[in-house]
């Protein structure tokens, strides 16, 4: 979390020499301050970490528009064609996740993509119960929230 804000303080620092008030500006100056983190980050003990958290950051978000996408166009389509090919129900999702800002984390993406919504996490906080508005396949669906699981708490981690 340090990095993060050293490197936005970085970028505004860009900005406000710059002159140039914009969103375009603000972006080159954290370009060029994620730079300045990465040479430094062996000599500051609170910035172990960061640079390697920022790619994982941009490729967690490309990957999560990607599923967010494909979830769209497959609720768009079984809403427009006449007969409905959905078949939901309800699944016990064992989760990675281990902290309540992990489980929070990974219930709320799995929520925010159309076709699944987080009901309720078990007393023991080890599963969680997801409805789904697609169950053909329950091991693909199990293997997709697998892998959206790892990759956000890669995140954290």
């Amino acid at each position: 979390m340090t990095g993060a804000i050293w490197n936005l303080l970085l970028g505004l620092a860009w900005v406000l020499l710059s002159g140039d008030f914009t969103g375009l500006n603000l972006l080159v100056g954290m370009i060029f301050g994620y730079i300045a983190l990465l040479l430094i980050e062996p000599q500051v003990e609170s910035l172990k970490g960061y640079p390697a958290r920022v790619p994982r950051m941009i490729g967690f978000v490309g990957f999560f528009i990607k599923e967010l996408v494909q979830a769209n166009l497959r609720v768009a389509f079984d809403i427009l064609t006449p007969p409905w090919h959905m078949k939901p129900g309800v699944i016990a999702f064992p989760l990675s996740a281990q902290t309540e800002m992990e489980i929070t984390m990974v219930a709320n993406l799995i929520s925010l993509t159309p076709g699944t919504l987080s009901l309720d996490v078990s007393d023991d906080r080890k599963v969680l119960y997801i409805h789904a508005m697609f169950l053909d396949d329950e091991e693909e669906l199990r293997n997709n929230l697998k892998e959206m699981e790892h990759r956000a708490l890669e995140l954290f981690r």
